[in-house]
């Protein structure tokens, strides 16, 4: 008789023990599992990696391929190892995008200055929406590497050594280019503030 899937597993961004080992034994059931629970952490992942460079059309080939990636590296993943699961997993998908970033000439990600200053200045959905643009903007102006500690830190809301392990570098590059990002980003907020 087949094993029954719970329809979630019981922690975010966790397995179950004996879901994991059978996902690691290559078992189908097991890894639909695993997949259905990390699937969403890559897309999101990929999707603020690639977006910000002009590349939301290919956050799903690119989420498809660092979710293979994942499943068949399975086996080598050491439970007692420097970083937990989740972690491992945002390893293995940050580094498939920046593969992608690296891959193909970047596509330039450029705000319209009419976007930025509508005419309804004064309306809080305008003004929310060009502050994202701005963001976004100088996001995508970020090198690969940089997008990749940022988006770790601010959405996954991974600390210095676990951004250290995904990344694979030494604890004052992470803190480095954390510095460098945010240093960017305020450059950015305060050239549209000013003008």
């Amino acid at each position: 008789m087949p094993q029954r899937l719970p329809s979630r597993p019981a922690a975010r961004h966790e397995l179950d023990a004996a879901t994991l080992v059978a996902a690691r034994r290559g078992e189908a059931w097991a890894q639909r599992a695993f997949v259905r629970c990390f699937q969403g952490a890559v897309h999101r992942l990929c999707s603020r990696v690639l977006d910000p460079a002009g590349r939301s059309n290919q956050v799903e080939d690119v989420t498809q391929d660092a979710m293979l990636r994942i499943v068949r590296a399975l086996p080598g993943y050491v439970e007692d190892g420097p970083a937990k699961l989740s972690t491992w997993v945002l390893t293995i998908a940050t580094r498939t995008a920046i593969d992608e970033l690296r891959r193909r000439a970047p596509m330039s990600a450029v705000v319209e200055a009419a976007t930025l200053l509508g005419d309804d200045r004064a309306d809080l959905v305008a003004e929310r929406r060009m502050l994202a643009a701005v963001i976004a903007a100088a996001i995508a102006d970020l090198s690969p590497e940089m997008r990749a500690a940022f988006v770790l830190r601010a959405y996954h809301d991974l600390d210095y050594a676990e951004i250290a392990t995904a990344l694979d570098l030494d604890l004052g590059t992470v803190k480095s280019r954390l510095s460098r990002a945010r240093e960017a980003l305020r450059a950015r907020l305060q050239e549209v503030r000013r003008g």
